[in-house]
């Protein structure tokens, strides 16, 4: 039986009072596209942020490749291959576009005995992403704070495409792109399948995601109530459940 990339077991988060994960357990499998669906406040984004070390679980076990590990902190998660866009983008306003694509992973090069952030070669990378995703950003060297929010969310996108992992996290990754931005984020988690990379995708739209979806996964209430292969289910049927719950 094949052993999932990663799996969570019998999470639960409190912030206070607010009781926003109730002991779910989720896994997903190298190279598949899982869909996680629910409405505002349903408890995805808490799950995907204790998955990509943002915070700690209040309780629960967490698996990588069958051995329990512990994700602390962002660099943890992108240590074990997690890379994660959420939906405040996570950039840093004050660093250009080409900053903020390689931040923490910067390119270096040798100039005699030292080496030196290799400048050029980060801004060309990242004048080649912006154009893929069909950004309307005229520069790599433009900070970041004075960028539209479906620019900021472009280049977070970027970051992903750039540094391919075993698991891609996307948190509404097409709220207020252009429609060659969407469809380029589309074939990015094509790409990624094609490459046996793992993905979670949130998004409303349902429509647009369930082609390139293996299962879906619908919370309510901090909790999962239904696990579903995209060939026993349908659009409308995944509708009728957010509706209903």
């Amino acid at each position: 039986m094949e052993i999932p990339l990663i799996k969570m077991e019998d999470i639960h988060k409190w912030f206070d009072r607010t009781y926003a994960l109730r002991g779910v357990n989720f896994e997903i499998y190298k190279g598949e596209v899982v869909g996680l669906i629910g409405s505002n406040g349903a408890g995805k984004s808490t799950l995907i942020k204790i998955l990509s070390g943002v915070f700690p679980p209040s309780k629960g076990r967490i698996f990588y490749h069958d051995e329990e590990i512990e994700i602390k902190t962002p660099k943890d998660a992108i240590d074990l291959g997690i890379e994660t866009v959420h939906q405040d983008y996570s950039l840093v306003g004050e660093r250009n576009v080409a900053q903020n694509i390689f931040l923490g992973r910067e390119l270096v090069r040798s100039a005699g005995f030292i080496k030196v952030l290799d400048t050029q070669k980060m801004e060309e990378v990242a004048s080649q992403k912006v154009r893929e995703l069909g950004l309307n950003i005229s520069s790599p060297t433009q900070e970041v704070r004075f960028l539209s929010g479906g620019e900021r969310q472009g280049i977070a996108i970027a970051r992903a495409m750039l540094f391919k992992a075993t698991l891609v996290i996307l948190d509404e990754p097409t709220t207020a792109l252009s429609v060659k931005g969407c469809r380029q984020v589309l074939d990015f988690i094509s790409q990624l399948k094609k490459n046996d990379i793992a993905c979670i995708f949130i998004d409303h739209n349902i429509g647009r995601i369930f082609p390139l979806a293996d299962r879906f996964v619908v919370m309510s209430h901090g909790q999962i109530i239904e696990n579903v292969l995209r060939e026993d289910t349908s659009v409308e049927e995944i509708e009728d459940l957010l509706v209903s719950c």
